[in-house]
């Protein structure tokens, strides 16, 4: 390629706009000359790339992308970055090709600008698809560069703050997304800055009056607050001064996003959120942060419980700060942060405090190596997730502030979401210890693995080599990396399920027209497979198994490739599947009759949802058997394993206390219950069907004997009967 062929495009350009040379101006302060000439030289080719296109306000689209590079460079990022920022567009909307950029910039812009683009090119099944997998593609892109991340959370902050040209729905789409993950995600990366920003635009796009309306309401209260917030200040600053401790004291104002987070999660009045005073003390030593701590409480008095330290445990996001909460003069709490310079820099830039990019990859400061540790986390859960919309699902649940702090019996401290439980703890500390988890000790004490737990709880896990991951498990745990392995893992057993589910439909079928998968030559086989475009014999029969193909065809298929005759043996009835409750993973027991085992059983092939087991009995039956092909003969095994949903209909005096008694018997009888529900309430009497879990039909006939003893049950009866 000719490396000339950008500089021949794309002119120079002796007198650049304002607000180009206001960026360079910034640039100066920090970066050598013969970089930020660089810098220039990618305006120009930016500007060339993009000069047919406007922006939805009428502006030239180069506008955009050097307001992008004007917030990298208020973060102080080094030169590749601002490049990048500036051409960060042009592969998804211009001619220039990566190879083009790599030629002129550098292969780390181009990867860096290659990290940003969408993936528009491609068909997606819908919008969602496509954004998910783009965000996919970027998360991938920021594991190998965080710099990636940097770039894209300028680009929405601009975009974020030009959104008023967009359409309404438009802006409301951006809005929310904006919301819902590139906040959340500054909040992760530690830029409080951004974060603060990016959740006031968003909640002022999404709604509207609601913004004003608490906007107007902060701007009336805090005039008559500024007096005593001054008073506060002084008596802090005097504090402090006396001392000896040199920290300079700011006043902190609720942000309008942060008020009605708060009024809306915690159900509090404007009142009750606004009556707190907030403060941040910044010095220059840790030391002195517990200096001046002692200093603040010896002015005002503490509020018990109210104190944390994430100095000596820092944050998930690498945050680190003291916080308390003391009794103020004026009968409001005072909420005061406690922190260095240094921390200061990283709570509000985060991953791009103090930035020196190293592509050796050097640690950086805490926000950094933390941004790191957590990118690998993600890397790992997408390479276990194979869609985009649940990889992208994991990852906002994964994004929400991490509030639990807890101890290894050794005293490392692993960070969780609030609401963790001990499984979720489990596989925080290593996927092997979750996937073989079967009890927890909190505080020295035994407990399930579904425990909840609170900050500074020490928790151990108690493995087998036995246990595994059940889908329950999945109700349990509230962190993405959790969710991952056991989804993972459950979806492993399930194509194991289902091949060898798909082998019994198979060999029944082969069987019907007088032969064995055995006795069928590889090369048939093999040929067959590469006709169905299967790479392997368990696709195929995991294929069969949920539905996707009949058995019976397929041994048609392989009998006459085979060269054998194609009708079935009149001598032979095809033998029953047995099941044994094991294959859950590839098995539904319909809604509609409830299977138990037991009972007479059919299986109803559906496509997409394998087989569906109905009762023999059930009302569906006749309407199925008009496509026998689909229909399996099948029957319960003898050892069958597991809790069966089945409902009873209970007809019962109306009177106080009977619901109760009738639950406290089906309890009694070791069956738990899922749901309650009136299907018809008199006067006198009531129709109440329960939906209870059984083991077998013996089981659920002692559970209505038990019921039926009861002196105000007029009848028990199975649902439907």
């Amino acid at each position: 390629m000719d490396t000339a062929l950008i500089p021949q495009q794309a002119p120079a350009v002796s007198d650049p706009p304002a607000y180009v040379r206001a960026l360079e101006e910034k640039l100066q302060g920090y970066l050598p000359l013969a970089q930020v000439a660089l810098v220039r030289r990618a305006y120009e080719v930016g500007a060339h790339a993009h000069r047919d296109q406007k922006r939805k306000s009428g502006e030239p689209y180069i506008t955009h992308p050097v307001a992008v590079a004007s917030i990298m460079a208020d973060l102080g990022l080094d030169h590749e970055t601002i490049i990048a920022a500036i051409l960060h567009d042009t592969l998804e909307d211009t001619d220039l090709t990566r190879m083009e950029l790599a030629a002129e910039f550098g292969e780390p812009v181009a990867e860096l600008v290659d990290g940003v683009t969408k993936l528009d090119k491609l068909q997606f099944k819908s919008r969602q698809e496509a954004a998910a997998e783009s965000f996919r593609k970027m998360l991938l892109a920021m594991a190998r560069d965080l710099r990636v991340i940097l770039i894209k959370l300028a680009d929405r902050l601009h975009n974020m703050r030009t959104l008023g040209a967009m359409e309404h729905s438009a802006r409301r789409r951006i809005a929310r997304e904006t919301l819902e993950i590139y906040a959340p995600i500054a909040q992760r990366l530690g830029m409080n800055r951004f974060k603060g920003e990016l959740q006031e635009l968003g909640f002022r796009a999404m709604y509207p009056d609601r913004h004003r309306v608490i906007e107007t309401r902060i701007k009336s209260t805090l005039g008559n607050r500024r007096e005593a917030m001054g008073k506060i200040e002084a008596a802090l600053a005097a504090r402090l001064a006396s001392e000896g401790i040199v920290a300079r004291v700011v006043s902190r104002i609720k942000s309008p996003f942060s008020i009605y987070t708060k009024m809306r999660n915690e159900h509090k009045s404007f009142a009750q959120v606004m009556d707190v005073y907030g403060f941040r003390v910044v010095t220059d030593s840790v030391m002195r942060c517990y200096h001046a701590l002692g200093a603040v409480h010896g002015l005002y008095k503490p509020m018990d419980a109210r104190f944390r330290d994430f100095i000596a445990i820092p944050k998930v996001n690498g945050y680190q700060s003291l916080h308390t909460v003391v009794f103020g003069p004026f009968g409001a709490p005072i909420e005061i942060q406690i922190r260095t310079e240094e921390m200061d820099s990283v709570a509000e830039r985060g991953v791009a405090a103090h930035w020196a990019y190293k592509s050796g990859g050097g640690q950086g400061n805490a926000a950094q190596s933390r941004a790191r540790e957590w990118v690998e986390g993600l890397v790992d859960s997408q390479a276990r997730t194979a869609s985009s919309l649940e990889f992208i699902e994991n990852v906002k649940v994964d994004l929400f502030p991490d509030d639990v702090y807890l101890f290894t019996p050794k005293g490392r401290i692993l960070a969780l979401p609030r609401n963790a439980t001990a499984l979720d703890f489990a596989y925080a500390v290593h996927s092997e210890v979750g996937q073989h988890a079967v009890h927890a000790r909190v505080d020295r004490k035994l407990a399930p693995l579904r425990t909840r737990l609170v900050s500074g709880q020490t928790v151990e896990i108690i493995t087998a080599p036995s246990a595994q991951p059940h889908p329950q498990w999945l109700e349990w745990v509230v962190s993405a990396k959790a969710r991952t392995a056991i989804r993972h893992h459950l979806k492993r057993l399930q194509h194991e399920d289902a091949v060898e589910l798909g082998h019994r439909m198979l060999d029944r079928a082969l069987d019907q027209v007088g032969i064995s998968l055995e006795g069928i030559p590889g090369e048939v086989l093999d040929r067959y497979l590469a006709e169905q475009k299967f790479r392997r014999l368990e696709e195929l029969l995991a294929d069969i198994a949920l539905g996707n193909r009949v058995a019976e065809h397929v041994a048609t298929q392989l009998l006459r490739l085979k060269g054998g005759k194609t009708r079935l043996r009149a001598s032979r009835t095809a033998e029953s599947i047995r099941i044994t409750g094991a294959e859950r993973g590839v098995l539904t027991f319909a809604n509609c009759c409830h299977p138990l085992p037991g009972d007479d059983i059919m299986g109803f092939m559906s496509a997409g949802k394998g087989i569906v087991v109905h009762r023999i009995e059930c009302p569906n039956v006749p309407e199925f058997r008009k496509s026998p092909e689909r229909c399996i003969a099948m029957e319960w095994d003898r050892d069958v394993s597991g809790d069966y949903k089945c409902e009873l209909r209970v007809d019962i005096q109306n009177k106080p206390g009977v619901l109760a008694s009738v639950a406290a018997a089906i309890a009694e009888s070791n069956s738990n219950i899922e749901n309650v529900e009136y299907q018809d309430r008199g006067v006198m009497s009531a129709i109440i069907v329960f939906t209870i879990e059984v083991r077998n039909r013996k089981h659920l006939a002692d559970v209505m004997r038990r019921v039926r003893r009861l002196g105000v049950v007029h009848g028990v009866y199975r649902h439907p009967v």
